[in-house]
């Protein structure tokens, strides 16, 4: 397989511009013009055709996109396992939400080492949208993420959910929290918009901020109020630092784990996932109302 190929289709497919593809792919456009032409005599037919509009895909090349895609990923799954061979089984690429990493790093990776010590593996914390496209790539074999994009190919499950509380350096009730000094977490867009149905006017503060650690940092230095993860919340809590938000609401962020259709079942996937959601049963449910 000339992988080569593949991957300047679909870039092709996203760019719509045979210039931007060459400029992407650090490639004349010449070269470009006969890799696509290169795929087409493969097929007999045509995959894309110009005007003035730009590089449209023809049906033949809307019908390939999806095989494109697995081909891809077949073949970095591939390179990777390849690449890597050793004396252990295989390798595997983990992508996981960055405030999840924060909260378990540690755990989840000793259950993985307990349970498949077989395997290595690289993890990387991230964000939804990005780890959602390296899924589709095949850069990343599994993501415990926030934000599903529900392409084609991957498969999503809930596993369980984090909660977040509000806390403050200056006010122990929701009527005395000052919009000037509030730090609005923004961690995915169903946390936004829970936060934006409970307290729509916190909704447009001055500062934001999307990961538990960042907005911890923030309200050491700057003070305010803010959503951050329950266990964080305690943590601030005995340092003396803030204190609960008494009658804030408690948001919960769901967690799902995301991984590709064909692998969804397979056993080193399943214990991974399993070890993540284990985790996050333990974790007690905050009240609605602190005490």
């Amino acid at each position: 397989m000339q992988v080569e190929l593949i991957e300047t289709f679909l870039d092709l497919m996203e760019s719509r511009s045979f210039n931007r593809t060459a400029e992407r792919l650090n490639l004349t456009q010449s070269t470009v013009s006969h890799r696509v032409k290169a795929l087409e005599a493969q097929f007999n037919r045509k995959l894309f055709t110009r005007n003035k509009g730009g590089t449209v895909p023809t049906a033949a090349g809307l019908r390939f996109l999806d095989y494109a895609k697995a081909l891809q990923n077949q073949w970095h799954e591939a390179t990777r396992a390849v690449t890597n061979a050793g004396a252990l089984e295989r390798s595997m690429r983990l992508g996981v939400q960055h405030d999840l990493a924060e909260a378990f790093a540690g755990e989840w990776m000793a259950t993985i080492r307990r349970e498949l010590p077989g395997i290595e593996i690289y993890m990387e914390a991230d964000y939804s949208n990005q780890m959602n496209r390296d899924l589709g790539a095949g850069d990343l074999d599994l993501a415990i993420l926030y934000t599903p994009h529900y392409l084609p190919d991957l498969y999503y499950e809930r596993i369980g959910d984090l909660h977040y509380v509000m806390v403050s350096t200056e006010a122990q009730m929701l009527a005395e929290i000052r919009s000037e000094s509030y730090i609005r977490s923004s961690f995915s867009p169903g946390f936004d918009r829970a936060h934006r149905l409970a307290l729509p006017h916190l909704s447009a503060a001055l500062l934001a901020a999307g990961q538990n650690m960042a907005i911890t940092r923030l309200l050491r230095t700057l003070g305010g109020s803010a959503y951050v993860t329950a266990a964080t919340a305690e943590r601030l809590a005995d340092d003396g630092f803030t204190a609960r938000v008494q009658d804030a609401p408690v948001i919960p962020q769901t967690v799902y784990a995301a991984t590709s259709l064909r692998t969804r079942h397979a056993h080193q996937h399943r214990k991974i996932i399993a070890a993540m959601a284990d985790l996050l049963a333990t974790l007690p449910v905050p009240n609605s109302e602190a005490g």
